[in-house]
Protein backbone atom coordinates (compact mmCIF):
# COMPACT_ATOMS: atom_id res chain seq x y z
CA UNK A 1 0.00 0.00 0.00
CA UNK A 2 1.34 3.41 -1.00
CA UNK A 3 0.29 6.21 1.32
CA UNK A 4 0.50 9.85 0.33
CA UNK A 5 2.51 11.29 3.22
CA UNK A 6 4.97 13.89 1.87
CA UNK A 7 6.41 14.93 5.24
CA UNK A 8 7.13 11.34 6.20
CA UNK A 9 8.54 10.56 2.75
CA UNK A 10 10.86 13.56 2.98
CA UNK A 11 12.39 12.50 6.30
CA UNK A 12 12.27 8.68 6.42
CA UNK A 13 15.47 6.62 6.34
CA UNK A 14 16.04 2.88 5.80
CA UNK A 15 15.13 0.85 8.88
CA UNK A 16 12.57 3.29 10.27
CA UNK A 17 8.86 2.66 10.72
CA UNK A 18 5.47 4.34 10.94
CA UNK A 19 2.48 3.84 13.21
CA UNK A 20 -0.91 4.12 11.54
CA UNK A 21 -4.56 4.10 12.54
CA UNK A 22 -7.39 3.30 10.16
CA UNK A 23 -9.98 5.25 12.13
CA UNK A 24 -10.22 7.19 15.40
CA UNK A 25 -11.27 4.12 17.41
CA UNK A 26 -8.83 1.79 15.70
CA UNK A 27 -5.71 0.04 16.87
CA UNK A 28 -2.32 1.73 16.37
CA UNK A 29 -0.05 -0.65 14.45
CA UNK A 30 3.64 -0.22 13.62
CA UNK A 31 4.82 -1.07 10.11
CA UNK A 32 8.38 -0.80 8.83
CA UNK A 33 8.65 1.34 5.71
CA UNK A 34 9.17 -0.83 2.62
CA UNK A 35 9.87 1.98 0.14
CA UNK A 36 9.40 5.70 -0.36
CA UNK A 37 9.63 8.44 -2.98
CA UNK A 38 10.65 11.85 -1.69
CA UNK A 39 9.70 13.66 -4.91
CA UNK A 40 6.25 12.10 -5.30
CA UNK A 41 5.65 12.17 -1.55
CA UNK A 42 4.52 8.60 -0.91
CA UNK A 43 5.53 5.91 1.57
CA UNK A 44 4.96 2.21 0.94
CA UNK A 45 4.00 -0.26 3.66
CA UNK A 46 3.53 -4.01 3.25
CA UNK A 47 1.42 -6.11 5.59
CA UNK A 48 -0.15 -9.56 5.78
CA UNK A 49 -3.83 -9.88 6.68
CA UNK A 50 -3.71 -11.95 9.86
CA UNK A 51 -5.80 -10.00 12.37
CA UNK A 52 -8.69 -7.58 12.71
CA UNK A 53 -6.76 -4.40 11.95
CA UNK A 54 -4.86 -5.75 8.95
CA UNK A 55 -8.10 -7.15 7.51
CA UNK A 56 -9.67 -3.71 7.85
CA UNK A 57 -6.57 -2.09 6.37
CA UNK A 58 -6.76 -4.35 3.33
CA UNK A 59 -10.23 -2.95 2.63
CA UNK A 60 -9.08 0.66 2.44
CA UNK A 61 -9.56 1.82 -1.15
CA UNK A 62 -7.58 4.16 -3.37
CA UNK A 63 -8.38 7.77 -2.52
CA UNK A 64 -9.55 7.04 1.04
CA UNK A 65 -7.88 8.45 4.14
CA UNK A 66 -6.25 6.87 7.16
CA UNK A 67 -6.99 8.46 10.52
CA UNK A 68 -3.27 8.88 11.27
CA UNK A 69 0.08 7.99 9.77
CA UNK A 70 2.88 8.91 12.17
CA UNK A 71 6.57 8.77 11.35
CA UNK A 72 9.33 8.33 10.69
CA UNK A 73 9.91 6.59 14.02
CA UNK A 74 12.85 4.69 15.44
CA UNK A 75 16.52 4.84 14.62
CA UNK A 76 17.57 4.29 10.99
CA UNK A 77 19.88 1.53 9.85
CA UNK A 78 23.58 2.36 10.19
CA UNK A 79 24.62 2.52 6.55
CA UNK A 80 28.33 2.58 5.82
CA UNK A 81 30.83 1.02 3.46
CA UNK A 82 31.54 -2.23 5.26
CA UNK A 83 32.60 -4.50 2.40
CA UNK A 84 30.62 -7.72 2.05
CA UNK A 85 27.29 -7.80 3.90
CA UNK A 86 24.25 -10.06 3.97
CA UNK A 87 20.63 -8.98 4.29
CA UNK A 88 17.89 -11.49 5.09
CA UNK A 89 14.14 -11.08 4.77
CA UNK A 90 11.56 -13.64 5.83
CA UNK A 91 7.91 -13.26 4.79
CA UNK A 92 6.83 -9.62 5.14
CA UNK A 93 10.32 -8.99 6.52
CA UNK A 94 11.44 -8.97 2.89
CA UNK A 95 9.72 -5.61 2.49
CA UNK A 96 11.24 -4.31 5.72
CA UNK A 97 14.81 -5.18 4.73
CA UNK A 98 14.46 -3.76 1.20
CA UNK A 99 15.39 -0.10 1.89
CA UNK A 100 18.42 -1.14 3.95
CA UNK A 101 19.55 -3.57 1.24
CA UNK A 102 19.31 -0.88 -1.41
CA UNK A 103 21.10 1.72 0.72
CA UNK A 104 23.96 -0.67 1.52
CA UNK A 105 24.50 -1.35 -2.18
CA UNK A 106 24.37 2.38 -2.98
CA UNK A 107 27.05 2.88 -0.30
CA UNK A 108 29.40 0.61 -2.26
CA UNK A 109 28.98 -2.69 -0.44
CA UNK A 110 28.76 -6.16 -1.92
CA UNK A 111 25.26 -7.06 -0.77
CA UNK A 112 24.14 -10.68 -0.74
CA UNK A 113 20.39 -10.74 -0.13
CA UNK A 114 18.55 -13.84 1.06
CA UNK A 115 14.76 -13.96 0.98
CA UNK A 116 12.52 -16.75 2.12
CA UNK A 117 8.90 -17.63 2.82
CA UNK A 118 6.72 -20.63 3.49
CA UNK A 119 5.65 -20.90 -0.14
CA UNK A 120 6.07 -19.19 -3.54
CA UNK A 121 3.03 -16.96 -3.16
CA UNK A 122 4.55 -15.28 -0.11
CA UNK A 123 7.80 -14.26 -1.84
CA UNK A 124 7.36 -10.51 -2.32
CA UNK A 125 9.33 -7.63 -3.89
CA UNK A 126 11.62 -10.02 -5.74
CA UNK A 127 12.41 -7.53 -8.53
CA UNK A 128 13.11 -4.74 -6.05
CA UNK A 129 15.40 -6.94 -3.97
CA UNK A 130 17.25 -8.17 -7.03
CA UNK A 131 17.83 -4.62 -8.20
CA UNK A 132 18.86 -3.46 -4.72
CA UNK A 133 21.44 -6.20 -4.11
CA UNK A 134 24.57 -7.61 -5.69
CA UNK A 135 23.26 -11.17 -5.48
CA UNK A 136 19.80 -12.46 -4.60
CA UNK A 137 19.20 -15.94 -3.17
CA UNK A 138 15.65 -17.28 -2.73
CA UNK A 139 14.32 -20.19 -0.72
CA UNK A 140 10.90 -21.55 0.23
CA UNK A 141 10.01 -23.89 3.08
CA UNK A 142 7.98 -26.18 0.80
CA UNK A 143 10.30 -26.01 -2.21
CA UNK A 144 7.63 -24.42 -4.43
CA UNK A 145 10.06 -21.76 -5.71
CA UNK A 146 13.80 -21.84 -6.53
CA UNK A 147 14.99 -24.15 -3.72
CA UNK A 148 13.60 -25.93 -0.70
CA UNK A 149 14.89 -24.96 2.70
CA UNK A 150 15.23 -22.18 5.21
CA UNK A 151 17.09 -18.87 5.02
CA UNK A 152 19.40 -20.13 7.79
CA UNK A 153 20.65 -22.92 5.54
CA UNK A 154 21.41 -20.47 2.75
CA UNK A 155 23.06 -18.09 5.21
CA UNK A 156 25.37 -20.82 6.48
CA UNK A 157 26.40 -21.64 2.91
CA UNK A 158 27.15 -17.97 2.23
CA UNK A 159 29.23 -17.62 5.39
CA UNK A 160 31.23 -20.70 4.41
CA UNK A 161 31.97 -19.48 0.89
CA UNK A 162 32.55 -15.78 1.63
CA UNK A 163 35.79 -15.08 3.46
CA UNK A 164 34.98 -11.79 5.11
CA UNK A 165 31.30 -11.01 5.72
CA UNK A 166 31.24 -7.91 7.90
CA UNK A 167 27.60 -7.67 8.92
CA UNK A 168 24.27 -9.44 8.61
CA UNK A 169 20.82 -7.82 8.77
CA UNK A 170 17.94 -10.19 9.52
CA UNK A 171 14.27 -9.18 9.52
CA UNK A 172 11.29 -11.49 9.78
CA UNK A 173 9.49 -13.66 12.32
CA UNK A 174 11.16 -13.68 15.74
CA UNK A 175 12.04 -17.37 15.53
CA UNK A 176 13.74 -16.78 12.17
CA UNK A 177 15.77 -13.85 13.46
CA UNK A 178 16.89 -15.87 16.49
CA UNK A 179 17.86 -18.77 14.22
CA UNK A 180 19.97 -16.54 11.98
CA UNK A 181 21.77 -15.23 15.07
CA UNK A 182 22.49 -18.81 16.10
CA UNK A 183 24.07 -19.39 12.69
CA UNK A 184 26.22 -16.24 12.65
CA UNK A 185 27.47 -16.43 16.24
CA UNK A 186 30.11 -19.15 15.65
CA UNK A 187 31.42 -17.10 12.72
CA UNK A 188 31.71 -13.97 14.87
CA UNK A 189 29.71 -11.88 12.42
CA UNK A 190 27.78 -8.86 13.73
CA UNK A 191 24.08 -9.53 13.26
CA UNK A 192 21.45 -6.80 13.31
CA UNK A 193 17.78 -7.64 13.85
CA UNK A 194 14.69 -5.44 13.64
CA UNK A 195 12.31 -6.24 16.50
CA UNK A 196 8.58 -6.18 15.76
CA UNK A 197 7.56 -5.51 19.34
CA UNK A 198 3.99 -4.65 20.34
CA UNK A 199 3.73 -0.85 20.56
CA UNK A 200 1.24 1.78 21.69
CA UNK A 201 2.55 5.35 21.60
CA UNK A 202 5.82 4.87 19.71
CA UNK A 203 7.65 7.57 21.68
CA UNK A 204 9.12 5.54 24.56
CA UNK A 205 6.56 6.71 27.15
CA UNK A 206 4.27 3.68 27.57
CA UNK A 207 6.93 0.99 27.91
CA UNK A 208 4.88 -1.59 26.01
CA UNK A 209 7.66 -2.34 23.52
CA UNK A 210 10.38 -2.92 26.09
CA UNK A 211 12.92 -5.62 25.37
CA UNK A 212 16.02 -6.88 27.14
CA UNK A 213 19.24 -6.41 25.17
CA UNK A 214 22.58 -7.19 26.74
CA UNK A 215 20.91 -7.43 30.14
CA UNK A 216 19.50 -3.89 29.85
CA UNK A 217 15.94 -2.74 29.25
CA UNK A 218 15.51 -1.03 25.90
CA UNK A 219 12.47 0.47 24.20
CA UNK A 220 12.09 -0.76 20.64
CA UNK A 221 10.39 2.40 19.41
CA UNK A 222 13.15 4.84 20.40
CA UNK A 223 16.24 2.69 21.01
CA UNK A 224 15.54 0.45 18.01
CA UNK A 225 13.96 -1.14 16.14
CA UNK A 226 17.40 -2.49 15.19
CA UNK A 227 19.54 -4.21 17.83
CA UNK A 228 22.51 -6.53 18.08
CA UNK A 229 20.77 -9.87 17.69
CA UNK A 230 23.39 -11.73 19.71
CA UNK A 231 22.44 -9.67 22.79
CA UNK A 232 18.64 -9.97 22.57
CA UNK A 233 16.79 -11.97 25.21
CA UNK A 234 14.82 -13.95 22.65
CA UNK A 235 12.76 -15.98 25.11
CA UNK A 236 11.54 -12.85 26.86
CA UNK A 237 10.88 -11.08 23.56
CA UNK A 238 8.84 -13.92 22.09
CA UNK A 239 6.86 -14.36 25.31
CA UNK A 240 5.88 -10.68 25.21
CA UNK A 241 4.78 -11.00 21.58
CA UNK A 242 2.22 -13.60 22.67
CA UNK A 243 0.73 -11.80 25.67
CA UNK A 244 -2.35 -10.51 23.82
CA UNK A 245 -2.84 -13.57 21.58
CA UNK A 246 -6.13 -14.61 23.19
CA UNK A 247 -7.56 -11.09 22.97
CA UNK A 248 -6.42 -10.84 19.36
CA UNK A 249 -8.17 -14.12 18.58
CA UNK A 250 -11.38 -12.92 20.27
CA UNK A 251 -11.23 -9.63 18.37
CA UNK A 252 -10.82 -11.42 15.03
CA UNK A 253 -13.69 -13.82 15.74
CA UNK A 254 -15.98 -10.91 16.70
CA UNK A 255 -15.00 -9.00 13.56
CA UNK A 256 -15.68 -11.99 11.30
CA UNK A 257 -19.03 -12.55 12.98
CA UNK A 258 -19.96 -8.92 12.41
CA UNK A 259 -18.97 -9.21 8.75
CA UNK A 260 -21.25 -12.25 8.31
CA UNK A 261 -24.33 -10.39 9.58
Amino acid sequence: MKVKAPYVAKAVQPGQFVILMIDEKGERIPLTVADYDRDEGWVQVVFQTVGTTTMKLAQVNVGEDLSSFVGPLGRPSKIDRYGTVVTIGGGTGIACVHPTTRALKEAGNKVIAIVGARTKGLIIMEDEMRKGSTELLITTDDGSYVRKGFVTEVLDEVLQREENVKKVWSIGPAIMMKATCDVTKPYGVDTIVSLNAIMVDGTGMCGTCRVTVGGETKFTCVDGPEFNGHLVDWRGFMNRLMRFSQLEKMSLEAYKEKQRR
